[in-house]
């Protein structure tokens, strides 16, 4: 029978564009979208953008607009993402949409009557000089575990110390600058550690399927219980104080849902907005017991999304989530952090911008992902090499040797005899479309195309044994000809139906290019026969990996030293040490005649023999100051030809950026001891 899913991925937070981690979650759920379609079920994939909170507020604040409008700009730029990458959400919308406001409201009231919902005044930093309530991450101050400066409110990041913010040294607000004062406010619960909500999370968590086991393992320490016998459930604040850019709390004036709340409310928010649109009832979809639920999300927001969720979706007589399905974050060249600063970041735009073929990334990440909570990692060789093998190497190679002696010898008509070999091969592959189509029922998509390249592996050793370019030569063996390469079409038709969730775009191509209908999975059951396809023409070039490695260089934003000169560009170990730095000794100095920048420097570097170089110090030193002295010399900068003669290297010597308003060039010099010949390292 059909299913009917109701898929989501997280929210992404409205303050920036996209990132990595966003591509790949989207590929991850895509591609389990895209299968499913396929399948023949019932698709409803929507997706929102996470559209309140303070951070925003003050982004707007800053950007000189309202909140409405800077989360406009922010999101008009989703399309180009989602379309570069080819993810088929069928709605995006905002947490700040009607539906959301009206959908937060309804789940709150119902929590207050079913007596979820308490109140208590607490203390918190306020800033006296923009009259708001500071999240932690808008206080800092001095860690009061290891006293080191400027840290945030919630944890140091220097000894790793989580800590309430008042208990900051020194603190100091984010936004102005000023001194917090403790304030108290009363603030909205929902009573997360009642016991009807630790036993309905207890059996919704443990029910088979619905969370992977490391997820499982994770959340059975949030049920362990203290010393006291106490579950360390805790109740959740759920409001903001105004000023906040939110939904305000029903007969609260003045006060806000956390964002929190609202944010995975924006799912359901979502879909009726899709179903107001499509004239669908939002209602009876929902409360179908057939209906599915299904979440795709990071690792670093499962206690949101196992606990609280739920439990507000089930307090509030809502169906609660079936699958909540978890994913590791994406690191690059053998587990580092992803960094923008530190030029390991890797920006989807840059990607699109660089020629690079989005479907390379999508196989790419879709052969690293499996049903585990796993990180995956990024690297450039290895995504260069994957790609060329798998898909250009294997896959297209098969359309490509076949399709030319099909197009040109027989009219693009396919044999419907095929061969006893020819049809045990396609046997053989037909044979697994059950065993992929459960890989990627169970998002061992890694799993999944490893299989796929092994029946393309079986497809070229076919190939390599029939040889159709030498039969295409003998006399009489047309028939053979024609059979072989129409059993290498039929696997190539065969291998894209297994390949299309991963790569829709080239499957696509494939299609116009066999002349057929959209590829669902149960055309694999069957052959195409005596069908006529298209002419070939290339879909696939080859990945140049000093291309993809444009995507990591260093970032051209300057470190700014105060009073001083920017801090160039970063560089790698690698790159300095390409820089051959010498002592050298000035056994001469002398004026330039028709400059009056320059002298002209005589140095032994120790190579039994002298340099002449050019430096631009002129207006610092004398000659014969400088005669006898060590510097340090650049000793394999390419000589450079001066009207004055060859340069054959640079001595290096330290100024101020602006040497007009502060002149002053100083030649660096080595301590006694230093010899000429020696490396500087």
């Amino acid at each position: 029978m059909p299913r009917q899913l109701f898929v989501t991925t997280a929210l992404p937070y409205a303050n920036a564009g996209f990132h990595i981690g966003h591509i790949m979650e989207y590929t991850q759920a895509d591609t389990w979208v895209r299968f499913q379609r396929m399948a023949g079920h019932e698709v409803h994939f929507v997706c929102a953008d996470d559209a309140h909170g303070a951070p925003i507020m003050i982004s707007a604040e800053k950007a000189g607009k309202t909140p409405q409008e800077f989360v406009a700009g922010i999101a008009a730029g989703r399309k180009q993402y989602l379309d570069g990458f080819h993810i088929s959400f069928d709605n995006w919308h905002s947490t700040d949409g009607p539906e959301n406001h009206e959908l937060s409201k309804a789940v709150y009231l119902s929590l207050r009557h079913n007596e979820l919902i308490s109140t208590k005044t607490i203390e918190q930093f306020f800033d006296p000089a923009k009259s708001m309530f500071l999240p932690d991450r808008f206080i800092k101050g001095e860690c009061p575990k290891c006293g080191a400066k400027d840290q945030y409110g919630d944890s140091c990041e220097v000894c790793g110390a989580v800590y309430a913010p008042t208990e900051l040294k020194n603190p100091y607000s984010v936004l102005s600058g000023a001194t917090p004062v403790l304030k108290s406010s009363e603030h909205y619960f929902f009573k997360l550690s009642d016991p009807r909500c630790v036993d309905f999370l207890t059996e919704w968590t443990q029910t088979p399927g619905r969370l992977q086991p490391e997820v499982l393992n994770k959340i059975r320490e949030w049920f362990e219980t203290d010393e006291d016998g106490n579950n360390k459930l805790s109740d959740w604040d759920i409001s903001r104080d105004a000023p906040y850019f939110g939904i305000e709390i029903p007969d609260a004036p003045g006060k806000y849902f956390y964002v929190w709340l609202d944010a995975p409310i924006g799912y359901l928010a979502s879909l009726k907005n899709y179903f107001a649109k499509t004239d669908r009832d939002f209602d009876a979809f929902v409360n179908d017991p057939a209906t599915e639920q299904i979440h795709f999300i990071g690792k670093d927001i499962t206690y949101f999304h196992t606990l609280f969720w739920p439990a507000m979706l089930h307090f509030s007589g809502r169906k609660t989530p079936n699958h909540v399905f978890v994913h590791g974050f994406m690191t690059v060249n053998g587990g580092e952090k992803m960094s923008k600063s530190r030029g390991t970041g890797l920006d989807p735009l840059k990607y699109l911008s660089l020629g690079l073929n989005a479907e390379w990334l999508r196989y790419y990440i879709a052969a690293k992902l499996n049903a585990r909570v796993e990180d995956i990692d990024f690297n450039p060789e290895d995504f260069a090499a994957r790609i060329n093998s798998d898909l250009v190497g294997k896959y297209i190679n098969i359309a490509s040797r076949a399709a030319g002696f099909l197009t040109k010898r027989f009219d693009g008509r396919l044999s419907a005899d095929l061969g006893v070999e020819g049809r045990a091969l396609l046997d053989a592959l037909r044979a697994q479309r059950g065993a992929i189509a459960e890989l990627y029922e169970t998002r061992e998509f890694g799993k999944a195309l490893r299989e796929t390249m092994a029946l393309a592996d079986k497809v070229n050793e076919f190939v390599d044994a029939h040889k159709p370019w030498e039969l295409a030569k003998q006399e009489g063996m047309d028939a053979a000809l024609h059979d072989v390469c129409s059993v290498c079409i039929e696997a190539f038709r065969l291998l894209t139906i297994y390949l299309k969730p991963v790569l829709p775009a080239l499957a696509a191509q494939v299609e116009a290019f066999l002349k057929v209908e959209p590829l669902q999975w149960s055309d694999s059951a069957r052959a195409l026969g005596a069908h006529q396809i298209g002419a070939y023409q290339h879909l696939m070039q080859r990945v140049d990996v000093a291309k993809v490695e444009q995507l990591f260089e260093a970032p051209a934003a300057p470190k700014v030293v105060p009073g001083g000169e920017d801090i160039a560009p970063e560089i790698k170990i690698d790159d300095f040490a390409k820089v051959d730095l010498r002592i050298a000794k000035i056994v001469k100095a002398e004026l330039v005649e028709g400059s009056d920048k320059l002298l002209r420097l005589t140095l032994d570097a120790g190579e039994g023999r002298t340099r002449n170089v050019f430096s631009g110090i002129r207006s610092a030193y004398k000659p014969e100051d400088l005669e006898g002295k060590l510097t340090v010399l650049v000793a394999n900068l390419a000589p450079r030809k001066m009207k004055f003669g060859i340069s054959e290297g640079m001595v290096l010597a330290a100024s101020h950026a602006d040497e007009k308003s502060t002149p002053g060039i100083f030649v660096l010099e080595p301590h006694d001891g230093a010899q000429p010949g020696m490396r500087v390292r």
